[in-house]
């Protein structure tokens, strides 16, 4: 049985994600801690996370997952947008202990043309000074990303070489992103494709350490280098893409979650519904 999920909003109290979830049909489900489009936030309520807490436990999904804002960049050469990053993720890590969620997914950011070597060793020294400074059990999921220009994490190697460099590599884990993956050149559309992009991962960095699935259809191509999401069987990896996807236990062990729009052709539940058919749910 697979486990499947959306985003959901925190608007009006963050409490209330969790009944918008259960209301979409998900099993587990992902949400911004915060305004995911600026720096200023506010701390959180004590009532309203003890709130999230109570109704997360009892509502049966799990896990639940908290995503970085949008702005920052752990990979930045520009100084103070990289304090403002490193202290995003700081906090990050701290709300998401203090809301009981278990995993806080990064992006790696981007290196602005300074060079992939030097974009990585900023990222580790982000992640290693925000683990330090926070003393909790939440895991750290870096996503692979789609293969923009200056973009760090579009590879494995690249991924496996940040891991390398995580002084706490026990609170480190990686999130798979499905579109991601496809734009940066990774076959999911054939059984064979999809058994060599799963065995260069185990091979890279190895299948233990991927924890969560980001389930997206591409609107990019192959390699394209385009992160736009499409809904489930719509974009380029299609229907046949996801049903072999969604076969593979690779996938079908780990949290899904469905990153997709909302719009007049199908909205969350329909996409929970499409996975869980092509699962053979």
């Amino acid at each position: 049985m697979v486990r499947v999920g959306v985003h959901v909003s925190i608007a009006g109290s963050i409490a209330k994600a969790v009944e918008r979830a259960a209301t979409a049909g998900c099993d587990t489900f992902q949400i911004f801690s915060r305004n995911p489009r600026g720096w200023a936030f506010r701390d959180l309520d004590p009532g309203e996370a003890a709130l999230f807490r109570e109704n997360f436990g009892r509502s049966g999904m799990y896990p639940a997952v908290d995503h970085m804002p949008y702005l920052p960049n752990l990979a930045t050469g520009k100084a103070e947008f990289y304090e403002k990053s490193v202290l995003t993720l700081t906090a990050e890590l701290s709300r998401c202990g203090t809301l009981g969620i278990p995993y806080l997914v990064t992006h790696l950011g981007h290196h602005l043309g300074e060079g992939i070597g030097i974009g990585r060793k900023r990222v580790i020294t982000a992640v290693n000074r925000a683990l330090s400074a926070v003393d909790n059990e939440v895991i750290l999921l870096l996503e692979n990303t789609a293969g923009e220009k200056n973009g760090v994490g579009s590879t494995f190697e690249d991924i496996a070489a940040v891991l390398e460099g995580i002084e706490a590599p026990e609170r480190v884990g990686v999130c798979f992103d499905t579109c991601h993956a496809f734009g940066a050149g990774y076959e999911l559309r054939t059984a064979q494709g999809i058994e060599e992009t799963v065995n260069r991962f185990d091979n890279v960095i190895g299948e233990e350490k991927c924890m969560l699935i980001h389930l997206n259809d591409s609107k990019g191509d192959l390699g394209s280098g385009l992160d736009r999401h499409e809904h489930i069987g719509l974009g380029n990896i299609g229907k046949e893409g996801f049903l072999l996807i969604l076969s593979h236990p690779f996938f079908r062990a780990r949290p899904l979650i469905c990153e997709t729009p909302v719009d007049d052709r199908r909205d969350d539940a329909g996409n929970i519904r499409v996975v869980r058919e092509l699962a053979g749910e």
